[in-house]
């Protein structure tokens, strides 16, 4: 990525007054023991959340091989810090509280609708629950899909390797 990255949609955390509200009471003691961000990147837990995430939002662009797709993701979540970088500490923290609330079992129930730990939720259970967040009519599960969409898909198809993919050829030299 070239330059301070800069997000043009909305979406990205925008939860509003009322969701906000909602994710930091749900969110604040979980928070507090397992923060979701951890000295502006993503923990051990959000991690992997973002790693079962990918997998489900990204099924069918990631490469087939579990070695290439290992290295895919890898790539996305490291794309992901450096984008953090760049944003305000309110989204920051917006952001750290959803993923300490969705790393909890209540909090993966509640708000994913996903039963399995993630752990050992395959990417079509994965899918299955984004594809519920999206059009469950509850607001905040809707923007936190739109969110994580944002934060999955930015890093992901940001990075060369994927470009391919797009048939996109690269940055035209001038």
């Amino acid at each position: 990525m070239h330059g301070p990255p800069h997000l043009k949609r909305r979406s990205f955390l925008k939860l509003g007054i009322g969701s906000a509200i909602v994710l930091a009471v749900a969110g604040s003691t979980v928070a507090l023991m397992k923060p979701g961000l951890v000295d502006g990147k993503l923990s051990p837990q959000a991690r992997l959340v973002m790693t079962r995430i990918a997998q489900g939002m990204l099924l069918g662009t990631l490469p087939a091989d579990a070695n290439a797709q290992k290295q895919a993701i890898d790539g996305m979540l490291q794309r992901t810090d450096a984008l953090l970088a760049f944003q305000p500490s309110h989204a920051l923290a917006e952001l750290s509280q959803l993923l300490a609330l969705m790393a909890s079992a209540p909090g993966r129930l509640w708000l994913v609708g996903l039963s399995s730990s993630w752990e050992d939720a395959t990417a079509i259970e994965v899918t299955t629950a984004l594809q519920a967040m999206r059009d469950s009519g509850v607001d905040l599960r809707i923007q936190a899909m739109q969110g994580l969409h944002d934060i999955v898909c930015l890093p992901y198809f940001s990075g060369e390797e994927t470009w391919p993919f797009l048939g996109y050829p690269g940055p035209v030299e001038v």
